[in-house]
């Protein structure tokens, strides 16, 4: 369920993706949620008090509920949240799927996305970006004592376990690989252990997660991509002085150490940067 696409990969090493679209009421001094809305300045959104964030709750760990029911938290949810309280306004979630979650953006549902959107050219001409708040990489993953393979073209001819419908499955063809297909990351590490493949590419994070989650010293990085993806929170076109606020609030967050707390607590590691 990965959300991001590796961009500006180079010929060898493949891209990780994002899409989506949703429709509700605005605030006071929004725009109306019907049709193409306009958009947002940060004095309307202060003036509002609010800030609405569209997100999905159901994405570990960047946007969920607590066993399932709980409170809505997250990596996402933690960091629009400092930045929100940055901008003095109170954020407001506006949980939505991800196929969704584009449209009720630009019909006003909400005022921003911040649901691991990476950034992407086609993106670019659609949408506005803040500052990234997530950097990540594709990983090869392999077993702890494995010396064969420290680069993607040591792929080549060795076989990895990969989702058919991914990037990284592509990636791995690209390389070389032969692939074994598998449902998902867990499945994926099973086959690994058990000896019936030699590696596994995913996203980082979806590493670092795993191992934040149970460390597992049975496995390791062998490589990764030197293009990376960039995440960010998303806007309405027309909404550069909010942009420019939220870009302030971010560079804030990372000089008092907010950004490496949050992203510590989530992943064992400071992804954004």
């Amino acid at each position: 369920m990965k959300r991001q696409i590796i961009a500006l990969m180079t010929t060898a090493v493949l891209a990780l993706a994002a899409t989506g679209c949703g429709g509700s009421t605005e605030p006071s001094g929004s725009p109306a949620a019907t049709g193409t809305a306009t958009g947002l300045t940060l004095k309307q959104v202060q003036d509002a008090g609010v800030l609405k964030v569209g997100t999905e709750g159901t994405y570990k760990p960047f946007s969920f509920h607590e066993g399932g029911t709980g409170a809505l938290t997250g990596f996402d949810v933690e960091i629009v949240t400092a930045v929100a309280q940055k901008l003095g306004v109170e954020p407001k979630f506006e949980e939505s799927q991800w196929d969704a979650i584009f449209a009720g953006l630009e019909a006003g549902r909400f005022d921003v996305i911040a649901n691991q959107v990476s950034i992407t050219p086609e993106r670019e001409a659609k949408y506005e970006f803040s500052k990234p708040y997530t950097v990540s990489t594709g990983v090869i993953v392999t077993e702890a004592g494995n010396s064969d393979i420290s680069s993607f073209a040591d792929l080549k001819g060795k076989t990895t376990a990969q989702s058919l419908t991914s990037n990284w499955n592509t990636l791995a063809k690209d390389s070389g690989a032969n692939v074994e297909a598998v449902e998902g990351w867990a499945q994926a590490i099973t086959l690994l252990k058990q000896g019936r493949v030699d590696a596994t590419i995913n996203d980082k994070l979806t590493y670092l997660d795993s191992q934040k989650t149970k460390q597992d010293d049975g496995i390791k990085i062998a490589a990764e991509t030197t293009d990376k993806s960039l995440s960010a929170v998303t806007f309405r076109q027309g909404s550069d002085d909010l942009v420019k606020a939220v870009d302030k609030a971010l560079d804030e967050l990372a000089a008092d150490g907010t950004l490496a707390k949050i992203s510590e607590k989530y992943f064992g590691a400071d992804v954004t940067k």
